[in-house]
């Protein structure tokens, strides 16, 4: 099998992708990740997942590579989706999880593998659907979690869960930032045994 590179520094990628029991190794991509003008949230993940793909599939040419991206679309019934970025900080965490209480967000995670120069990539969308929350359980909840570091500003994975009413996925993986069922799927078409 050709040498598996995630083109990520993601420690959550990471461990996703270590639930295959693959040996892989992670190289950063370096890649602008500014949205373009007019591209929605779709759009911006497939293309980023691709561009991350192709920055290292440059540099080791004969490996299988992975690029993936997340990106959080706030969509609100009254005006234009609104991506939401990594918080950064408590007080734009605040501000994300206060605009996304009782509305739904998209997860959008792309996903890209590229291998002898063949490039395969695809969007896999989750839909959550939060509670309405309160000050004091944004404040509770971001306290305990502090998830500055993730799109939307929660951790589906642990305590973040609590803060929803209902996730709409085809896998559960895609909302922690990389869909393993299509990623299997894709490394089976090039005869990776998963």
């Amino acid at each position: 099998m050709n040498k598996l590179i995630l083109a990520s520094s993601s420690a959550y990628r990471k461990a996703l992708l270590e639930r295959l029991q693959l040996p892989f190794e992670c190289y950063s991509p370096d890649i602008d990740e500014s949205p373009l003008e007019a591209e929605n949230g779709h759009q911006q993940a497939q293309r980023l997942a691709l561009e991350k793909a192709r920055a290292v599939a440059e540099k080791f040419p004969e490996a299988i590579v992975i690029g993936s991206d997340q990106v959080a679309e706030l969509n609100n019934s009254d005006q234009q989706a609104t991506i939401l970025s990594k918080p950064g900080d408590h007080v734009q965490a605040v501000k994300q999880l206060s605009a996304q209480s009782g509305q739904r967000v998209s997860f959008h995670s792309g996903l890209a593998v590229i291998c002898d120069g063949q490039e395969k990539s695809l969007v896999d969308s989750t839909e959550v659907e939060f509670r309405e929350l309160s000050e004091e359980q944004i404040e509770n909840y971001l306290r305990i979690e502090k998830p500055y570091d993730c799109a939307g500003s929660f951790k589906a994975e642990s305590l973040g869960i609590s803060l929803f009413k209902a996730v709409n996925s085809n896998d559960p993986s895609s909302l922690i930032g990389l869909p393993l069922i299509a990623l299997c799927e894709l490394l089976r078409e090039l005869d990776v045994k998963v």
